[in-house]
């Protein structure tokens, strides 16, 4: 699995921390029965610029501009975002109501709201670990959205290639021991093939039964041999040093079964998109550089 080794910009993978928040946030401008996610604290926790967007766009016409624009863009883009939340969200609260979970691990976690907006998993405690600057600016933001961090989180800074996953835990007070549900949404991209490896050393240490809901960028879009029709996006992103690192579908399992893991999903935006978008009778395009796992350890 080893592929060529890049100049990793984490500044640039800091800086994408704000967008699928906003467009979540602009989601809610869709009437109720076309929203692919409800999430209220979307628009709060933005910066001004991001509100300022959300505002326009309870405008229909710029709204329906900006999801075309951003199609445009990447297809399939806009759905991405909303439909890997949802079915995580999903999951999430259904480990909790069901099979006992008892500490939440978001890593990479931006600007996400869900430890904070789904009421299923406020009394679980729970980290989210991101860089320092995204970091700090998150805290500030729950700061001003709720007057404090909420007690059940806690805000968690690393720098991804230098530091240890589990050292920056264990002082934030997570020592392992629980039933986790790992979340690692659109980071393994931005990575490069040894601090992935790193972080699935963490994550084989992880008890029994914990699960783990992860995106990955195909190998085959990193190495440009397929670029699913998003030449423009594969320049910016691969060529641009942006993204580094993606999984051969056919050799996923393989890699997870030997840190402890195994695959329960492994899901094309397809399939997503099937679930959480045909049920609102919008027609959005399809993301198809990114796919959607779930795992249990075993």
């Amino acid at each position: 699995m080893m592929q060529k080794k890049d100049k990793i910009n984490t500044r640039g993978a800091a800086n994408t921390g704000d967008k699928p928040t906003v467009v979540v946030a602009i989601e809610q401008n869709f009437p109720k029965e076309e929203r692919i996610i409800q999430d209220a604290i979307a628009p709060q926790i933005l910066s001004g610029s991001g509100r300022f967007w959300v505002y326009l766009t309870k405008i229909n016409a710029i709204r329906n501009w900006m999801v075309n624009a951003s199609e445009k863009s990447i297809q399939g883009v806009w759905s991405g975002f909303l439909v890997r939340k949802r079915y995580i969200d999903e999951r999430l609260v259904q480990e909790v109501n069901q099979n006992g979970i008892n500490a939440i691990v978001n890593l990479g976690a931006g600007f996400d709201t869900r430890l904070y907006r789904l009421p299923e998993v406020q009394h679980i405690p729970s980290w989210e670990v991101d860089q320092v600057v995204n970091i700090n600016t998150k805290r500030e933001r729950l700061e001003k959205v709720f007057k404090e961090v909420p007690n059940h989180v806690k805000l968690v800074p690393i720098n991804f290639l230098e530091q240890e996953i589990g050292d920056a835990l264990q002082e934030q007070g997570y020592l392992g021991e629980a039933k986790t549900f790992f979340i690692w949404e659109a980071v393994s991209q931005y990575l490069d093939e040894t601090t992935v490896n790193k972080t699935f050393d963490f994550f084989a240490k992880a008890p029994a039964e914990s699960k783990l809901a992860f995106t990955y960028v195909p190998k085959d879009f990193i190495s440009g041999e397929n670029l699913y029709g998003a030449e423009k996006f594969y320049k910016r992103a691969v060529k641009g040093k942006l993204w580094h690192f993606g999984f051969n579908p056919n050799e996923l399992a393989a890699y997870l079964n030997n840190y402890g893991w195994q695959i329960i999903e492994d899901l094309s935006y397809v399939e997503l998109n099937n679930r959480y978008v045909r049920p609102t009778g919008r027609k959005l395009g399809v993301l198809k550089i990114e796919r959607m796992v779930y795992a249990e350890k075993l």
